[in-house]
């Protein structure tokens, strides 16, 4: 008897493109720039990195933790290619008459400590978002699907936010503003998750009726290093 062939979901690429996509912008464009509105310090990478947890979330909740985590690893790889062409193009000698060699390097030429953190900080924190989730889910028996969302988040968040930002500015910025960003973007994912959770549900409907599936993680493995289901 021959093995029945993997099923297969109308939008399950879709989503997995959307959250590679959010992923490479909030390390390229967000990591740069420290902004200030009304007095809160925050770096602006806190525009992304909530959405990549969103959409981590939802393939979590309708997929399962073994489809998300083949996600996760491509994000990984996505932001690793994506790091090592910055580098690479940032090195390339500029044409005389070229003026803007300067900004371009202090946009895209990212020192491998932030390349190192960014990973490691999304590889922990996203798998600890999706185990979270998936073990709340088989815990509340599918129901209230905001203390999964939310409770995976502050996880998930707070595992990035404490690895990322002292790997990436001890010793180069400030503890006064390591501390002080970190904690301030660390609150504004969370409620950056909390704002958007009528949406979160509204998307995770639409999904789990058009695909035809609810998956619980009853029993799975729940090693990040292991692709198959």
């Amino acid at each position: 008897m021959s093995a029945s062939a993997p099923r297969t979901f109308k939008y399950f690429d879709l989503v997995m493109a959307a959250f590679v996509t959010v992923f490479i912008c909030a390390n390229l464009i967000g990591p740069a720039k420290i902004a200030q509105i009304w007095g809160f310090t925050f770096g602006a990478g806190v525009l992304f990195f909530p959405l990549s947890y969103i959409f981590g979330d939802i393939l979590t909740e309708v997929y399962g933790y073994a489809r998300a985590r083949k996600v996760v690893w491509a994000g990984f790889a996505a932001m690793i290619f994506a790091s090592l062409m910055a580098y690479v193009v940032v090195a390339l000698p500029p044409a005389d008459g070229w003026p803007d060699q300067q900004a371009y390097e202090t946009i895209y030429g990212q020192t491998p400590r932030i390349v190192i953190a960014s990973l490691i900080a999304f590889w922990v924190g996203e798998f600890a978002n999706s185990y979270v989730l998936a073990k709340l889910k088989v815990f509340t028996q599918g129901r209230h699907l905001w203390t999964r969302t939310i409770g995976s988040t502050i996880v998930g968040q707070g595992f990035d936010s404490i690895l990322f930002y002292p790997i990436a500015f001890f010793g180069v910025w400030s503890n006064e503003l390591l501390l002080t960003v970190m904690v301030s973007n660390y609150l504004l994912k969370v409620l950056w998750e909390i704002l958007i959770t009528p949406i979160t549900y509204q998307v995770v409907r639409f999904l789990k009726r058009a695909e035809g599936e609810d998956f619980f993680d009853r029993a799975t493995d729940f090693s990040p290093f292991k692709l198959e289901p």
